[in-house]
């Protein structure tokens, strides 16, 4: 199993965490920037990362490759068996993408100072919109770590980069931060590059 992932997007970053979670040995290929391997363009139309390649499987959206992680290595299970909770656990992922990766991606890749300014102050208020969400149960509304949680922490690790600092009034979201940073498979995930993100 080959993942080629960049050492610092926010898909490859989740992708990442999932493998770490479950314990899976896997070869991973860093792709920088516009330099991508000859083989990822010809494995993937759509010329990005992450992309899985499991045998002649080859998967190239993070959403859909971390679906199928979880469902291929079930053990341990990062979403409810319930049907009624995972749709409400699909729907925090939608809304995640939508909402928080959409403007982390700007505050990453824009050089529009008014943009950037935008989707901070967006981000910024959404995620302290949310906090007490994060009071209710120890991992985002359940007592076991999902695929939310792998979706969520990504973001919550650039927010130094991004320039966005959180007031300590907000305890509930920086004691679910403290969990989720302290987890092995958040600190497996890591690359050099996203380190440095808060050094």
């Amino acid at each position: 199993m080959t993942l080629y992932s960049s050492p610092s997007c926010l898909h490859s970053h989740r992708t990442r965490m999932v493998l770490a979670e479950k314990n899976i040995a896997i070869d991973v290929i860093d792709v920088e920037g516009d330099r991508l391997p000859e083989d990822l363009l010809d494995l993937n139309p759509y010329h990005s990362v992450p992309t899985l390649v499991d045998r002649e499987l080859v998967l190239y959206d993070s959403r859909v490759i971390i679906d199928y992680l979880d469902e291929r290595f079930p053990h341990p299970p990062l979403m409810p068996v319930d049907p009624l909770a995972r749709a409400q656990f699909r729907l925090a992922l939608y809304r995640i993408e939508r909402d928080w990766y959409t403007l982390a991606m700007q505050l990453q890749e824009s050089d529009d100072r008014k943009q950037l300014a935008q989707a901070r102050k967006q981000l910024q208020e959404s995620i302290t919109g949310s906090s007490e969400l994060f009071a209710v149960k120890p991992f985002f509304l359940s007592d076991e770590f999902s695929l939310v949680d792998c979706s969520i922490a990504p973001v919550l690790w650039r927010l130094p980069l991004f320039g966005i600092e959180l007031k300590a009034s907000l305890k509930p979201i920086h004691r679910y931060m403290d969990r989720l940073f302290a987890r092995r498979s958040f600190q497996d995930s890591l690359t050099e590059r996203e380190r440095e993100m808060r050094q």
